[in-house]
């Protein structure tokens, strides 16, 4: 558990560092005499963002998997059973995927590469293709974000739909409590008369009773909400997401469209400004701050995408019934998710800063 809020916090800290570069940026380029803002620097940023990948790379290759299989193991066979014999069995069992890791990538590099497979090329694979192996973790988080976002934008209405009060137009809500009232009494009475023999029934009444428990709960609370709840927020919020799915998909086709006929507005790397020395909006800190939102729309989208998938449907947490495996398989999730929203929002041209 501890290990997995780790992974947790790594992916916020990932998530937060591209927000904070932006202002960084803007509050340099706005203040760059000013004594107190001097320890705000290319170098610090740089700095917390070789932090970011660092710990990604230890939480999505290291401790991830050695919680997996620390769950799985019981010890080996002849040792006696403890807390140790499981950590043993975790350890050995890391390092022979990490030398089967090692051979694949090593055989396939191999197989590209014309030169036989000798020790320089496993020189190689240490100095060359393993740093880049967390890059093609972002290319799978990148694909992910594509897949989850166009889903999660469309999502989005929905669930705020259910989190908010709808206002109560044209509806008489003290007519529905008294129905749904009666409903309730009237399955709690055959729930009562049903014999305790006849299991499959009284499964089915039992689940009918909590639909109309969760019905009876959500008018309560419509009940209870005030005016300008029921007919200010919720058209308030519905406005804001509209105006923001808008915005992101009109920047998208700019983006598109800029780069299909300008060449050299292809990202290019590390070549760009550096910190401090041009400003990422046109529009200065409004631009900055309008960016820094859709990042943040962008990646809540994503995840409420990724939990709407058919695939990953049954991923979804539910209290006091979700397995500590299912645990981790989010938190590997959301570190993906999180490790791959600074390319993605370069590439969809959301944001002008280059982490590279």
């Amino acid at each position: 558990l501890f290990l997995s809020t780790f992974t947790l916090a790594v992916s916020a800290g990932a998530v937060l560092l591209l927000p904070f570069s932006i202002i960084s940026n803007e509050i340099l380029l706005s203040f760059p005499q000013n004594y107190y803002i001097q320890w705000l620097n290319g170098s610090l940023i740089h700095g917390l963002w070789n932090l970011a990948s660092l710990f990604s790379n230890l939480c999505l290759f290291v401790l991830m998997p050695f919680a997996f299989f620390f769950l799985e193991s019981e010890g080996f066979a002849g040792l006696k059973k403890g807390i140790r014999a499981r950590i043993l069995e975790t350890l050995v069992m890391l390092i022979l995927l990490a030398l089967l890791i090692l051979g694949i990538v090593w055989v396939a590099s191999a197989l590209i590469d014309n030169d036989a497979a000798s020790m320089e090329s496993l020189y190689d694979l240490w100095e060359f293709y393993l740093p880049y192996l967390y890059s093609c973790i972002s290319l799978m988080g990148c694909l992910l974000l594509l897949l989850c976002t166009p889903v999660g934008l469309s999502r989005m209405f929905t669930v705020m739909g259910q989190l908010l009060v709808k206002p109560t137009i044209l509806e008489d809500l003290d007519e529905q409590m008294y129905i749904i009232t009666l409903e309730e009494e009237a399955i709690q009475r055959k729930l009562n008369g049903v014999s305790s023999t006849v299991e499959y029934q009284t499964v089915e009444l039992e689940r009918e009773l909590e639909k109309v428990k969760s019905k009876k709960t959500n008018l309560e609370r419509r009940k209870k909400a005030s005016v300008w709840e029921r007919n200010l927020v919720y058209p308030a919020v519905m406005i804001l997401l509209l105006i923001e799915t808008s915005i992101s998909v009109l920047l998208v086709a700019l983006n598109i469209l800029y780069l299909l006929v300008d060449e050299t507005a292809m990202p290019k790397g590390s070549g760009g400004p550096g910190i401090g020395n041009a400003s990422l909006s046109t529009f200065g800190f409004v631009g900055a701050a309008l960016e820094i939102i859709l990042i943040f729309y962008l990646m809540v989208s994503s995840v409420v995408g990724f939990y709407s998938l058919r695939f990953f449907e049954n991923f979804t947490p539910r209290k006091d019934d979700t397995t500590m495996t299912k645990i981790i398989g989010n938190c590997v999730s959301i570190l993906v998710l999180s490790s791959a929203l600074p390319v993605m929002s370069r590439t969809l041209g959301k944001c002008k800063y280059d982490t590279l």
